[in-house]
């Protein structure tokens, strides 16, 4: 089969489907989590913060191994490196179901993050290398199934860890993970030249030019685009790991959290696709700009008008709407703004935001709630900080880097 992208039109659809699918398996260990939460706290009685700090260490280890897992991707192709990131991903539920303590928790939950990290860095470089014309789209359907898998799966993952338990549950899924994870890894490749597409805010990509990593981090851009990746992922991340506790707090009725499992990671999902296509034509930044807004209002809402269930479900799909966004953005701003010879192993660096991501998600908040008694307060401060990243993603303050060997552009603030 011929490499160009006329000949390869028809694989790169191939290509992303598989992405997609493999995209909605690996994303049972995020936004399953807090299934897997509730039901750990019972079995074992552990308290929010010891539960929460596992959520953090599979943000960690998802995230700090894609800038490594890129490289090699980037070197010797992303097809071997996908199918051992698969069974990492398996095996680590399977070894999972026979803990008893939080640290082997810890270990083996990590060590499928680890398999999750790769698999998502690489889903989602094909859909940069392979669609350079349409990154947001491509990237926004790709990501869509880490955002929506779950809807097809967290009601039989919940009726499994009531009926079976927690152990049973975890070989179950991990298994088969494997499964299905190993054949699709087999359809990977990377085109072996990627031309440039339409950039930021429509026409940049003309211009970019092909930045290694280092160059990419020395950037004003590159801070910005950090910050505000680490602030946003971290509400959607929130209601991944602590959505259960959460709407014990308000007091929502299981009916009403029934309908959450399903409306939650739809929304989230879409909000990719929708994302990624409205940023193609308006441009990523106002499309960072108008969704991190809305983002932190609706997140202030839910804390003063959440308590009337219907209104609390509401509130929580429209955050889902917004808060998938920057899985699509961010990807397809990489691609334009610094090339995709070197995207996988630039967006694995960029990535490395949602660790901190999952601190203050997992840890952070259930610290927050074990010392002021509320979900409250990481609400607000999470709304608030999001504000501030649609303050800074506006075209007024991140703008396209210029090709390399010309002056770097500055925002126009700086300008006298």
């Amino acid at each position: 089969m011929k490499d160009d992208r006329t000949s390869g039109s028809g694989y790169r659809w191939v290509l992303v489907s598989a992405a997609f699918v493999v995209m909605m398996v690996i994303s049972i260990y995020q936004y399953s989590w807090f299934l897997f939460a509730y039901t750990l706290q019972q079995e074992f009685g552990w308290n929010l913060a010891a539960v929460g700090l596992t959520f953090t260490v599979f943000a960690y280890t998802a995230t700090f191994i894609q800038p490594f897992s890129g490289f090699v991707a980037d070197t010797y192709g992303p097809r071997k490196t996908a199918v051992a990131a698969s069974l990492l991903v398996g095996l680590g539920l399977v070894m999972a179901s026979r803990v008893s303590s939080p640290q082997g928790l810890y270990l083996f939950y990590g060590l499928g993050g680890m398999g999750v990290g790769v698999l998502y860095g690489i889903s989602t470089a094909c859909a940069v290398k392979w669609f350079p014309g349409r990154r947001g789209l491509a990237t926004g359907f790709v990501v869509f199934g880490f955002g929506a898998g779950t809807a097809l799966f967290n009601w039989v993952i919940e009726g499994l860890l009531q009926a079976r338990g927690f152990r049973t549950t975890f070989v179950i899924l991990g298994v088969c993970m494997m499964v299905v994870l190993i054949p699709l890894s087999f359809v990977y490749r990377y085109p072996k030249a990627t031309p440039p597409g339409p950039g930021s805010q429509g026409k940049g990509a003309e211009r970019s030019s092909e930045y290694r990593p280092f160059e990419m981090v020395r950037t004003y851009q590159w801070p910005l685009i950090y910050f505000s990746f680490t602030i946003t992922v971290s509400i959607v991340l929130i209601f991944g790991a602590q959505m259960k506790m959460l709407a014990g707090e308000f007091k929502i009725p299981a009916n009403y959290f029934g309908l959450l499992l399903v409306l939650f990671p739809l929304g989230n999902g879409l909000s990719r696709v929708v994302a990624g296509s409205v940023s193609d034509r308006f441009g990523r930044e106002r499309t960072m700009t108008v969704f991190y807004l809305l983002l932190g209002l609706s997140i202030l809402a839910l804390v003063f008008f959440g308590h009337t269930p219907v209104v609390f479900v509401l509130i929580v799909v429209v955050a889902a709407l917004l808060g998938g966004a920057p899985f699509a953005l961010y990807p397809a701003t990489i691609g334009d703004y610094y090339g995709s010879r070197y995207s996988t192993t630039n967006y694995g660096i960029t990535y490395t935001a949602k660790a901190w991501a999952g601190l203050i998600s997992g840890w952070l908040s259930g610290y927050l709630v074990m010392r002021f008694g509320s979900y409250k307060v990481p609400l607000v401060m999470v709304a608030l900080c999001s504000i501030v990243a649609a303050v800074i993603c506006h075209p007024r303050f991140l703008r396209a880097p210029h090709p390399k060997g010309l002056p770097q552009a500055r925002p126009a603030s700086h300008v006298r």
